[in-house]
C-alpha cells in the first residue's frame, strides 16, 4: 500500500519528522514548562473580557473562537499535513454545508451518486433552494467524472464512498478538476488522515465527520473542514461564525481525547475488518463483499496504490435478499445494529432502510464498521445471525 503522506514537520522538536500515529499522540499538547499540565484543559465560558477594538489574537465571545478548539484543530491539521489548523464545527453535516456555501450561487456541483446519504438530500434541498445545480457522477470512473468537470465550480469526492466502499483516483480526478476551473472537496471520514492525505493528492478541502472513527467512542457529534488555504479557511471559519456551526468545548474536549488513540483503534479495527472480510468472502450465505482489501474487489487496485491501509468498514449482502439481511441484524447479540459508525464497538444496518439512501445502492446491503472487540468474537456472532438470517428465507 502507498504511504498516506510525507512525514510531518513538527516545529521546536530535536528529531522534527514524525509519523501520523505519532502525531495523534503529540500534536495540539501544552507548552512543555515545569508545573505544566500534560493535557490541554476545558475553558467553559460563552464570552470574555474584552476593552477596546477587537484584537485578532483575542477572545472575545464563543461563537467567534474558543480556547478549547484550538488544540484539536492544531492536532488534527497536522495529522492531514495541513500548514493550518483544522476547523472544528457542531457536526460533521454543518462541515458539508460549510463547503457547499463556497459555491457561488446557481453554481454547478459534481457529488458522487453513491455518498453519504444525507450529503445527497442537502445536494437536492440547496438545488431546490438556491438553484445549485447538481449532477451525480460514478466518482471510481475516472474517465466519466473528468468528462463532467467542464463547467463545474466544485467536485465533492468521496474515497471510499459511504457505503459502496468505491475508491476513487484522487490525485487524477483533483488534477483534472482544477484544470476544469473547480475546487475540490474529498469527505474522508471512511479513510481518516491514517488512511490518506487528500491535500497532498492536490484537494482543496478535506472534511471529516469527527463524530467518527476520529473521536471513535460513538460519544459525540462534530465535524471538521481542514484546507491549506487562508483565503479558503477564512470563508469557512466566517460561514462557522454566521451561522452558528459550532461545536461545544466539552465535545471538542472529548474528541482531542479519542483522537489520541485513533492510529491504535484504526490499526485494530483493520486487522479485524480483514479477516472477517475474508472469511465472509467465503461464506455461503453471503453472495457479496466490498471490501478494498479483498483482491476480488473492484476498487482494490487503486486502494493498494492511494491508501495506506483498508479502513474498517465492509459491505456484505446476505443470501435472500433484504428480508435475510433484516434477519441478520435482528439476530446478532455482540454487533450492535446502529446507524453510526467508527467507534471502538461493531455496528451494522441496512442502509437502504432509509428512503433517502441512493437507489443503486442494493436492498440487501449491510453496512459493518467493525470495532476492536476479538475477531473470533465478532465472527461466531455474525456468521451465527447469517445463518439463522438466512435459513428464516430459506
Amino acid at each position: 500500500m502507498a504511504a498516506a503522506g510525507a512525514l510531518v514537520t513538527l516545529p521546536g522538536m530535536t528529531h522534527p519528522e514524525l509519523a501520523p500515529a505519532t502525531l495523534a499522540v503529540t500534536a495540539g499538547r501544552p507548552a512543555r514548562t515545569g508545573g505544566a499540565p500534560v493535557n490541554p484543559g476545558v475553558v467553559l465560558s460563552s464570552t470574555y473580557v474584552s476593552q477596546g477594538p477587537p484584537r485578532p489574537d483575542e477572545a472575545m465571545y464563543a461563537r467567534y473562537d474558543a480556547p478549547t478548539w484550538h488544540p484539536f484543530e492544531e492536532a488534527l491539521g497536522a495529522l492531514e499535513g495541513c500548514p493550518l489548523p483544522a476547523l472544528v464545527l457542531g457536526s460533521g453535516m454543518a462541515a458539508v454545508d460549510a463547503v457547499f456555501s463556497l459555491v457561488p450561487p446557481g453554481g454547478r456541483v459534481l457529488v458522487p451518486r453513491h455518498a453519504y446519504q444525507v450529503t445527497l438530500v442537502l445536494a437536492r434541498e440547496l438545488a431546490q433552494r438556491s438553484g445549485l445545480r447538481v449532477e451525480a457522477v460514478d466518482i471510481a470512473d475516472t474517465d466519466a467524472v473528468v468528462a463532467a468537470l467542464p463547467g463545474a465550480d466544485l467536485l465533492w469526492a468521496e474515497s471510499p464512498t459511504n457505503p459502496m466502499l468505491e475508491v476513487a483516483d484522487l490525485p487524477a480526478l483533483t488534477a483534472a478538476a482544477h484544470e476544469a476551473g473547480a475546487l475540490v472537496a474529498v469527505d474522508s471520514t471512511f479513510a481518516t488522515p491514517l488512511g490518506q492525505r487528500p491535500l497532498s493528492f492536490g484537494a482543496d478541502v478535506v472534511v471529516h465527520s469527527v463524530t467518527k472513527a476520529l473521536a471513535g467512542h460513538s460519544d459525540v457529534v462534530l465535524g471538521a473542514t481542514v484546507t491549506a488555504d487562508p483565503a479558503l479557511r477564512d470563508r469557512l471559519q466566517a460561514y462557522r461564525t454566521t451561522h452558528g456551526a459550532i461545536a461545544g468545548p466539552w465535545e471538542v474536549w472529548l474528541a482531542l481525547r479519542g483522537l489520541r488513540t485513533l492510529a491504535l483503534r484504526v490499526e485494530r479495527a483493520q486487522h479485524n475488518a480483514g479477516i472477517l472480510a475474508a472469511r465472509l468472502a467465503e461464506h455461503p450465505d453471503v453472495v457479496e463483499v466490498r471490501y478494498p482489501g479483498l483482491p476480488s474487489d473492484p476498487g482494490h487496485e487503486r486502494a493498494a496504490r492511494l491508501l495506506d491501509g483498508f479502513g474498517s468498514i465492509v459491505g456484505v449482502r446476505p443470501r435472500g435478499g433484504a428480508d435475510a439481511a433484516d434477519a441478520v441484524v435482528a439476530a446478532v447479540r455482540l454487533w450492535v445494529p446502529a446507524t453510526s459508525l467508527g467507534g471502538v464497538e461493531s455496528m451494522l444496518e441496512r442502509r437502504r432502510r432509509f428512503a433517502t439512501e441512493s437507489p443503486t445502492v442494493p436492498e440487501d446491503l449491510l453496512r459493518l464498521s467493525v470495532g476492536v472487540e476479538d475477531v473470533e468474537d465478532l465472527w461466531r456472532d455474525l456468521d451465527a445471525a447469517l445463518r439463522a438470517g438466512t435459513a428464516q428465507r430459506s
